[in-house]
């Protein structure tokens, strides 16, 4: 992927998670209406379960697919590339059936035993097909990304969000039921519409794109089982360190509601203080994370392939300046967040009290976003066994910290919020520590000494936004804010270019 493709496709899969990101906080936002605090908390509980069936049945096969694809694009080798796609799909659908299968028969003890609320019973049914369909659309997704097609998956993206939020308004209006696990139910219900959906038309563009590319020049066509085998070497160690980290972060999950249990909590307010920091909150402070996202679904294969090449030099500058990115998206969202967190609360979602909460959360932004760009960036350097290693450290140092700090009454679900923080700066360091081992990263001090002027310029300036601008300007004032605190990243970049072009303007005059 040539440097232009690598910023056009992020580009464009951006805006496409800017959009997705969007209807899916526009669905938080229904779906606290729909369903209050106490509902949202029920929600995240079963979220957990679905999300470790999926990494058991998926994870790590897109990420896999799209880096066998480009090589096999570079290659101009598209009848290995067809195959692989077909013998993975066949693996998927023998692989996924058994999981929904069993998801549907352990559901019971699920419910009771593991989750221990018996209500979300009828949710965990209904997302038993989901699984076959998400893992069906991560084989294509694979295989877009890998041949640099990313505006088909994008695009089905924004259309399966779409659906999923008209799925859920038009089936609760429909039903018109005011019970928590009715409504519950249908949330999920509509994330299976949409999953399938989101299938059917992946399938539809893949058959359709498959009949453009032709190969050239003579290939062995490797069998299936050694294609198979190729995909499943990438994507075991990535299946095996989502599903550790996911299972972990899962009894975290469930592990919550019994601490704030413990510290005197009934069960009902603990779901509802769950629903506002995880549900409201994580929310707010995490939507930017969507840019982190694209770029890292891109860095992937493109790292890979500039590994394979040779190519160090453009590889270290553009890991370098992803990492900025993700450092300056976070502390931009942090100044907003400390700044604002009472006036977001109530702009997206109606409520007084989760503003503490949305700054004590966005403490750890910069960190978590740094990790997640530079975990994309350790997969794509094959370090695999690296991130599954941090990944588990990061995990079991979360459920320890989750233990003494939730059931403390004074910090309560707080130690939320306490934990992320502590984890994610442990997690970023141990990533960037891996990354300095390979790759060359300078940073220069003129760089450093701009973005602290630029970002405490930026925190006063938004300090007097919001004492100046009335509160009679409610959403223009908020708006306003959130503009502002984000052009710290833009003003930084230009700012860090015009410093580098003048240094190799008086390099060049010497």
């Amino acid at each position: 992927m040539s440097r232009d493709n690598f910023y056009k496709n992020t580009i464009i899969l951006t805006t496409s998670n800017l959009v997705t990101g969007i209807l899916r906080f526009v669905f938080s936002m229904l779906l606290s209406r729909k369903l209050g605090s106490e509902g949202l908390g029920l929600y995240g509980l079963i979220m957990p379960v679905y999300d470790i069936f999926c990494c058991i049945t998926s994870g790590g096969i897109m990420t896999a697919l799209s880096k066998e694809a480009a090589g096999y694009l570079s290659a101009k080798d598209f009848k290995n590339l067809n195959k692989s796609v077909h013998i993975t799909i066949i693996f998927e659908f023998i692989w996924s059936a058994f999981f929904a299968l069993l998801l549907v028969f352990v559901s019971p003890l699920i419910s009771n035993y593991v989750v221990k609320d018996s209500r979300t019973l009828y949710s965990l049914w209904v997302i038993a097909p989901a699984i076959l369909f998400i893992s069906f659309a991560a084989v294509y997704k694979g295989y877009f990304f890998g041949i640099s097609s990313v505006k088909i998956p994008a695009f089905i993206d924004i259309f399966e969000k779409t659906i999923r939020m008209l799925s859920i308004s038009a089936l609760i209006l429909a039903i018109n039921n005011t019970n928590i696990t009715a409504t519950v139910t249908i949330s999920y219900l509509a994330l299976t519409i949409g999953e399938f959906i989101s299938f059917i038309l992946l399938f539809i563009y893949y058959r359709a794109n498959k009949k453009k590319l032709k190969s050239t020049g003579h290939h062995r066509t490797e069998n299936s089982a050694q294609l198979l085998f190729n995909i499943l070497a990438i994507a075991a160690p990535l299946c095996l360190n989502a599903f550790l980290t996911t299972t972990l972060s899962g009894f975290s999950t469930l592990l919550i509601p019994r601490r704030l249990l413990y510290a005197g909590i009934s069960y009902a307010d603990a779901l509802s203080m769950i629903g506002k920091f995880s549900g409201m909150a994580l929310t707010i402070v995490f939507f930017p994370m969507v840019i982190i996202s694209s770029i890292s679904t891109l860095l992937t294969p493109d790292i890979s392939k500039s590994n394979a090449l040779g190519h160090y030099r453009s590889m270290e500058k553009r890991t370098k300046d992803v990492i900025k990115i993700s450092l300056l998206i976070g502390i931009s969202n942090l100044i907003i967040c400390i700044c604002i967190p009472d006036a977001l609360g109530q702009m997206f979602f109606k409520v007084n009290d989760i503003g503490p909460y949305i700054s004590l959360a966005a403490l750890s932004a910069p960190f978590i976003y740094i990790f997640g760009s530079t975990t994309g960036i350790l997969n794509g350097l094959g370090k695999q066994k690296i991130v599954l290693i941090n990944s588990l450290i990061s995990a079991v140092l979360e459920i320890i910290l989750f233990y003494f700090l939730m059931g403390i009454p004074s910090i309560n679900i707080k130690g939320y919020g306490i934990t992320m923080l502590i984890t994610s700066v442990i997690s970023c360091l141990l990533n960037l520590y891996a990354i300095c081992k390979e790759l060359y990263l300078p940073i220069g001090l003129g760089e450093i000494i701009i973005d602290i002027c630029l970002t405490i310029l930026t925190f006063y300036f938004i300090k007097i936004l919001n004492i100046v601008i009335p509160n009679s300007l409610f959403y223009f004032k908020n708006i306003a804010i959130i503009c502002v605190g984000f052009t710290l990243l833009f003003t930084s970049l230009i700012l860090n270019r015009f410093s580098q072009s003048t240094k190799r303007l008086s390099i060049k005059r010497n």
